[in-house]
This record gives C-alpha cells, structure tokens and sequence, in this order.
C-alpha cells in the first residue's frame, strides 16, 4: 500500500449516516471541548478533571443501540482531543483513561460494544497535542499570552512528538481490530503536513488496515478519501480541483462537540433530519454529533433528538440507504435523491394541495407516501388546457402531485416516485 492509495467508499456512500463522539475530560467542565484554548488553563489547572474523572454510568453498549436505533450505521470516537487526554490505553504517555478513577481502556469497551451491534467503527484522533511536553506552541495554544511560559518552552522538538503521534495512531490500528475510518483533526495555520509527516503517517495507516478510509485534516489531500465540512451545508456536489469527491459533513446537536451543559442552541429534529436529506440529495453523507457528560451518558436533550431522527428513520430510511442525488431538478423547498428506478421526494415546506414536477410526465407509474406507503395521486392535465377559476392550468412535460391539506405527521414528509422503464 501507499500513501495515496484510496480505501473503498462502497459502503460509505452507501450508509451515508453516521454518529460522532467527542468525549473526554473536558465534558466535567461541561463548557465546550475547547475549554482549555477559550478560558487559556494551564495543565496544573486542567490536572483536576483528570484527577476526577469517573464516568460510573458509562454504557456504551446503551450508545451503540442508540445510535443504531436513530438509523445511524457508522460511528467515530475521540480516542485523543486537543487537551492530549487518551480515552484508550496508550503505552507511550500516562496522560490516559487507565490513571483516572476510571481506571480502564474506554475505547476498548466501545469497540467491543459498537461492533457487536454491527455498526462499523471509527477514530478521530488529534494532531495536536496540548499536554505533550514537546509540541511546539502555537496561536491556537492555551499559553499563546503567556510570555514566561512561552520562554520556557521554545526549545521544543516536533520531531519528538511526531514520533508521539505516530506511535499512537499505529496503537490504535494494531490493537482494536479492524477499524473503518480514521478521521485525523486538524491541520492548524502554524502548522503543514511537514510537521506530522501526513506522507508516511498515511503510508503506515494504509499498511495496518488496508480497507481503511482517511478523512482530509492533516494537509495532505491527495491521500484523503473524504472531504469534511464542518457546520455548514455544501451548496451541491463538492469538487476538488474541479473533480467530484466523496464527502460527510459533520454536524452537533447543539453548536458544540464536546458536553455543554449551558449551551441552548439545540438543532430541532426536523431540521436535522433536512441536513441529513440534504447531505444525501447533494452525494453526501451526515456525521452527526454527540457529547456525553462525565457521567458517561448522553443527556435527555440529546436521546430526544435521536429518537425522533430514528422514528424517522424507521419509516423512511429506502429513500437514504444506498441512495444518492438525481440530476432533475427538484420542486421549490423540496431535494430529491434516488435509489434505482425510485425517485423520493423530499417535502421540506409543506404545499397547498399541489405539487408540480417539471419533465416527469409520462415518467411515473405510481406514486406513495414512504411512511405508510398511500397513494398519491399522479394528475396530467392536457397541456393546452388553460386555468380557469377552479380549473388548474396544464404544461407540457408537468406531472402534478395531488397531496392532502394537512401534512402528514412525520418530520419530513417523502413520497416515492416509481419511475417507468
């Protein structure tokens, strides 16, 4: 294998849903992930959510089949965040799960959980490191004020730590089994895949699990299998150097990846469920995102969303598996994708009685909602006919979709189009 060999997108572009988490010792400050870079802790400040954390109601098996049941089909853990915190049980730092009242290899309970649930697994694991002793200092340093310590530490080695970060990620593709993805964050301003050697550190992740895929965070594009935007919604396909590519973007509950207890800024279900539809109506996928707390739950706020994304889901998930963008161009407030010879369409904005779609006459054979496979009624009106009072008007090459007043109660209502030879 080589560093730029690709990994195998089938079952990716075919699952198109999947669940982060971002979880360490910075959910017992419960103020975002960045804790440490926002409010500029020093690691003698920090040492107290290390000393502390014990997370007695941690039940990934109760994750896994959440997750499973929201309709997800892949997951991605933090095995490292940027504060340096390993959730696994590293032989080369004692900064880990295994030295806090937790006292065991989290990561490996999560495997093992998430596997049995045959949900295919993944890590996010941090370039950065805020604690290592030799990571140089940049703008995006907790001390990056700090004019003292900065003096202290400018004789730090790159070279030292990137040994660090290429024993770790060669830890965790040794001794987990097989692993999916992994998903590297991130490349920061200061720094270029010089620093972390993205040439050979790709070369030995492809060399551990070959089937892998890689995301696109450390500098290094001509290796990466995926693209991720983050907390926004791409305007269409997404292209590198004017050449399609495969991309997940990734999303939170809430605006923030790590436990935020005061943070109210929570998504509805509706509207994740429309980013996940418009993912996959523009060839992409969904990562989206929990933050359990230090007790080792997701919270009521996060399992309510979940839920109703998997009831959702329960109904409507042909219209996601395996599904992917159509070139027509869908109606106003409505996506479509397609899966075969089955068009869904996808009604954001819910319309007086009428859906008009343009170039699919004589196209359709039949029509249904997806939730509970009723007949909508498919109209061609003559396309000479002209509109008069309650007589609608036709146009050539328009179907028209008779849909009730009332819309049916799902988040987003889909109706599968089945299309003629």
């Amino acid at each position: 294998m080589t560093a730029t060999d690709a990994g195998d997108l089938t079952w990716f572009q075919h699952d198109r849903f999947g669940m982060f988490i971002h979880w360490g010792i910075y959910a017992m400050a419960a103020r975002h992930e960045w804790v440490k870079y926002h409010e500029e802790i020093c690691d003698a400040d920090y040492q107290k959510y290390f000393d502390h954390f014990d997370p007695d109601l941690y039940d990934p098996g109760q994750w896994a089949r959440e997750a499973k049941a929201a309709g997800m089909k892949y997951a991605v853990i933090t095995s490292k965040h940027h504060d340096g915190f390993c959730l696994f049980d590293s032989k080369l730092t004692d900064y880990k799960a295994t030295n806090t009242p937790a006292g065991r290899d989290l990561i490996r309970e999560w495997v093992d959980a998430f596997r049995g649930e045959g949900l295919k697994i993944g890590f996010y694991h941090s370039v950065i490191d805020w604690h290592h002793p030799e990571y140089p200092l940049d703008p995006i340093h907790p001390q990056r004020n700090d004019a003292a310590f900065q003096e202290a530490n400018t004789g730090r080695d790159i070279a030292q730590y990137r040994a660090y970060l290429h024993g770790q990620v060669r830890e965790l593709l040794t001794n987990y089994g097989k692993i999916d993805i992994m998903w590297f964050d991130f490349t920061p301003p200061a720094k270029s895949h010089v620093d972390w050697d993205s040439a050979a550190l790709v070369t030995m992740v492809r060399e551990l699990q070959p089937d892998i895929l890689i995301n696109d965070r450390i500098d290094y594009p001509e290796a990466a299998d995926f693209v991720t935007p983050e907390q926004y919604q791409p305007k269409g396909a997404m292209e590198r150097n004017g050449r399609k590519v495969a991309w997940e973007g990734c999303q939170t509950l809430n605006g923030s990846w790590g436990y935020h207890r005061d943070n109210l800024n929570w998504k509805s279900p509706e509207m994740l469920v429309k980013v996940l539809v418009d993912s996959v109506a523009k060839d992409g996928n969904l990562l989206l995102n929990v933050g359990p707390n230090a007790r080792g739950e997701f919270e009521p706020r996060a399992q309510a969303s979940l839920a109703a994304i998997g009831e959702w889901m329960r109904l409507n998930s042909r219209a996601i598996y395996g599904a992917g963008p159509s070139d027509l161009l869908p109606p106003p407030d409505c996506r479509f994708t397609r899966r075969g010879d089955r068009l869904y369409l996808h009604v954001f904005s819910w319309p007086m009685r009428h859906i008009h779609l343009e170039g699919l006459a004589g196209k359709i054979k039949y029509a249904q909602f997806l939730h509970d496979a009723s007949e909508v009624k498919l109209i061609e009106a003559d396309p000479h006919q002209e509109a008069q009072n309650t007589t609608m008007g036709g146009e050539a090459g328009t179907v028209t979709l008779e849909v009730p007043i009332q819309q049916p109660d799902v988040l987003v209502p889909v109706i599968e189009l089945f299309l003629a030879d």
